[in-house]
């Protein structure tokens, strides 16, 4: 079921790109002044953008505001994300556990 969610993502992140100037690309890591950190913390911005989005999208859809493939675009993509980072934290949760588990 997961399958057509993670295709229309697919699909909208790559109009979504083709629309997007080539300056506003990810910088690599070689890049001064870029850093993972810096990475991090710009993707945890755009994660919770994406995921307000699909909450003022099913608002607005709710009140009778919003065309309805807009808001299950929106919502879809805020559920992506959502599985995004919950696995990334779970992840990350998995190898601290790892490292307190390694012998000294």
């Amino acid at each position: 079921m997961t399958i057509p969610a993670a295709a229309a993502a697919a699909y909208r992140a790559v109009s979504q790109m083709s629309a997007q100037p080539a300056a506003s690309a990810i910088t690599p890591a070689n890049v001064p002044g870029s850093s993972f950190s810096d990475f991090l913390s710009g993707a945890v911005k755009d994660s919770i953008n994406t995921i307000r989005q699909g909450e003022q999208a099913a608002t607005a859809q709710v009140q009778g505001k919003a065309n309805l493939v807009d808001v299950v675009q929106q919502v879809n993509s805020a559920e992506l994300t959502l599985d995004t980072v919950v696995a990334v934290r779970d992840k990350v949760v998995a190898a601290y556990q790892s490292i307190l588990n390694m012998p000294i």
